[in-house]
């Protein structure tokens, strides 16, 4: 399927949209959010493999990066989050805090079908995508790589765990990353084992063996394969 790529702002978001050519909207939509100190554009190849299969694919750009880029972003963004634990807190909830008004917009548009929305994130991104998830009841899967939940469901993290049952839920961690350990997100999905007690299928839990935080090639291609087809078997 041949793939379109357009740029757009929407109330100020700055966006990289892949959509599937010759087929007509509102399509299932995922959001993808990408880590700390890259951009929207880092993940085109990702976006335009979704588009492929049918899905409209948008690229983020985070608070404070890409587009909207922060003059001192560069001297944070090579130290991991907890040495950097304000700004990397405001950013993800600031971001999070975006994305009910993004999912309004490319609904009023047209764009995107409400009842298939999902999200995705890498690393920061990830942190994100769960807190889209606990923040708005629409986005219906997400497939997390490299994320924790720690940062944004710190401040309500009960709550914030009743509120993901029924989407699907696909984490993929690394056994040995130390950039973001695959702890947080392990308890999570321990935690959320019993809530999806009728619909196992809805959640999955994968610890990439041998894996760090920065994956090897082959690594992340199979990464990218078990969210794709995570995402299109529960959106498309």
């Amino acid at each position: 399927m041949s793939v379109t790529v357009e740029h757009a702002r929407f109330a100020e978001i700055p966006l990289l949209i892949a959509r599937p050519a010759g087929m007509v909207s509102p399509f299932p939509t995922v959001l993808w959010f990408h880590g700390f100190g890259a951009d929207k554009e880092v993940h085109l190849p990702e976006l335009c493999r979704l588009a492929e299969l049918g899905l409209l694919a948008v690229g983020v750009d985070a608070v404070g990066h890409g587009q909207r880029r922060l003059a001192d972003l560069a001297q944070h963004a090579c130290r991991p989050p907890h040495e950097t634990p304000r700004l990397f807190a405001r950013i993800v909830n600031g971001t999070v805090a975006e994305v009910p008004a993004l999912i309004d917009r490319l609904v009023e548009l047209d764009l995107t079908d409400q009842q298939r929305v999902g999200v995705a994130g890498v690393s920061m991104g990830g942190c994100i995508a769960y807190g889209a998830i606990a923040g708005d009841r629409r986005p219906c899967a997400a497939a997390v790589l490299l994320g924790s939940p720690e940062w944004a469901l710190a401040e309500l993290p009960d709550l914030a765990v009743e509120r993901f049952f029924p989407a699907a839920l696909m984490s993929i961690t690394a056994e040995h990353d130390t950039v973001v350990p695959p702890a947080a997100a392990r308890v999570l999905h321990e935690k959320l084992e019993p809530r999806y007690h009728t619909h196992p299928d809805r959640l999955s839990y994968r610890e990439m063996a041998g894996a760090s935080h920065f994956m090897q090639p082959q690594e992340w291609a199979s990464a990218v394969d078990l969210t794709s087809a995570w995402l299109t078997r529960f959106l498309a």
